[in-house]
């Protein structure tokens, strides 16, 4: 079996004529979306680009508080990204989602490097830092749609929630049905995903191993935990954030406080 090839600047360069035919497409069809084409992958050229000197230092200097200092740091980009996402807010909604990826991240990914393939030394960034990194990039949509769709079921169905109040409803029984629609429509992105794995698509993880030769089944033996961490991940992410903006929203005495949530327009006044 043939080893990795690797891409050096001219295959960058023939790849980066991929973008330039969608913005074409863009502007002959008048979609309007050239400029977020160009900013998206000038953005992920840059991320990418430092992500790899940075990844290149830590491996060389095979240190835990590097490890460990790189991972907290990306649990707040996640946090900042989830929130930046999310079309409504509320005052502490950064802390509440940099608590939950955090939560997620380090209880989920610690079982899977620990546990499910022995990671050894623990800290091994080549195994810790791409796996939680997965984490992190698949709970921040989760979450993000989660808090979405839970703040839009209070605002819209508020009526309903403080009927149950009125007929003596605890914090619990009165947030119950949000907590549900939110975490539901959080998971919907990673089931839908999970449903298609192998017939419609390739997962990531699965590609990268078979790129860089690795036997089919082992590539299929980690997509499969990759997806069933994810899957864990973004479940107890979504639901304990929508429990922590739960509280936000409504205090031990069932009173309903909808005046703290913003739109996110309201912050660019």
């Amino acid at each position: 079996m043939s080893g990795l090839i690797e891409l050096g600047p001219l295959q960058l360069a023939i790849a980066t004529l991929l973008i330039v035919a969608a913005g074409v497409v863009s502007i002959a069809l008048r979609l309007g979306i050239e400029r977020r084409l160009a900013i998206a992958a000038l953005r992920t050229t840059i991320q990418l680009g430092l992500l790899g000197l940075i990844l290149e230092r830590v491996f060389a200097l095979d240190n835990p508080w590097l490890v460990i200092g790189l991972l907290l740091l990306m649990t707040i980009f996640a946090a900042r990204e989830a929130v930046s996402r999310a079309t409504r807010r509320y005052r502490g909604i950064l802390a509440d989602a940099w608590l939950t990826m955090a939560a997620s991240c380090f209880l989920v990914g610690g079982i899977v490097t620990q546990v499910v393939i022995g990671v050894n030394p623990w800290y091994d960034p080549q195994y810790v830092i791409p796996i939680l990194g997965m984490i992190l990039g698949n709970s921040l949509t989760g979450i993000s749609l989660c808090l979405d769709r839970f703040m839009d079921y209070l605002e819209t169905r508020s009526a309903e929630v403080e009927l149950r109040i009125a007929f003596g409803a605890t914090r619990r029984e009165a947030l119950a049905a949000p907590l549900r629609d939110g975490v539901r429509t959080g998971m919907i992105p990673i089931i839908n995903s999970m449903a298609a794995a192998g017939i419609v698509s390739l997962p990531g993880m699965m590609t990268g191993q078979i790129l860089a030769g690795s036997p089919p089944m082992q590539a299929v033996a980690y997509q499969i935990v990759v997806m069933f961490m994810i899957a864990a991940a973004v479940a107890l992410g979504a639901m304990l954030v929508v429990i922590l903006a739960g509280r936000r929203f409504m205090g031990p005495d069932a009173t309903l406080r909808l005046d703290r949530m913003t739109s996110r327009s309201d912050h660019y006044h």
